[in-house]
């Protein structure tokens, strides 16, 4: 009798431990790791640099109840005197990316960068899981900035593709892509370089079609 009493014991906890293990940890599993901000600096592409720019998407993750997990700005940086040039996809880890509702958008960097992405305006939502308005809706605001080549990297062509690395409310340009993916531009369906921005205060931005946002990823 002991003997079954201990075997029955012993099959719940096994099975407690393995319900436990498969039962869905938001945190670990399909938590959010990737959102659009809900809202930009309110100064155009003036950021306060990459270093801004990552606190604001920390800082909208936790505020919409993200924990444990580090965030970054899917932005790239010109190179200057005293530093190299920073690639926005060296800054945010290696996947898989879910958006709010759970969603995977991304299984790895290769495949963030590739037709095997599952971005657009279904699942580029915002940190509160809100569709951000796109092409059709007015305001349009599907310009993201990214400073980015289609490949997630730092444009080295000599022009200003990052309003002075993300500093700068008034000369200079951001490349953009459409989270959308349709739009115009030289490459009106990519997520992350469709074209440049007139120009970098707020004031451009929206005349070009879009309101300062920019992507977040958790690199965790």
């Amino acid at each position: 009798m002991k003997t079954k009493r201990l075997l029955t014991c012993a099959a719940v906890i096994a099975a407690s431990t393995f319900g436990a293990i498969n039962a869905q940890d938001p945190e670990t599993d399909n938590a959010m790791s990737f959102f659009i901000t809900s809202v930009g600096s309110g100064d155009g592409a003036n950021l306060g640099g990459l270093a801004g720019a990552d606190a604001h998407c920390q800082n909208l993750a936790e505020a919409a109840g993200s924990r444990g997990k580090t965030w970054r700005a899917y932005l790239s940086a010109h190179a200057t005197e005293e530093m190299a040039a920073i690639d926005a996809r060296d800054r945010i880890g290696f996947g898989p990316w879910y958006n709010a509702k759970g969603v995977e958008v991304a299984s790895t960097l290769n495949a963030l960068h590739s037709d095997f992405m599952n971005l657009g305006k279904e699942n580029s939502l915002d940190e509160n899981g809100n569709q951000v308005k796109g092409r059709g809706d007015s305001p349009n605001e599907h310009d993201i900035l990214t400073g980015s080549s289609l490949a997630g990297n730092a444009i080295d062509d000599g022009e200003d593709h990052t309003c002075n690395n993300w500093t700068s409310n008034g000369a200079g340009s951001a490349q953009v892509g459409h989270f959308d993916r349709q739009g115009g531009g030289a490459n009106p369906n990519s997520w992350n370089s469709a074209h440049g921005s007139r120009g970098c205060s707020q004031a451009n931005l929206v005349a070009t079609g879009g309101a300062g946002y920019f992507y977040c990823f958790a690199t965790n």
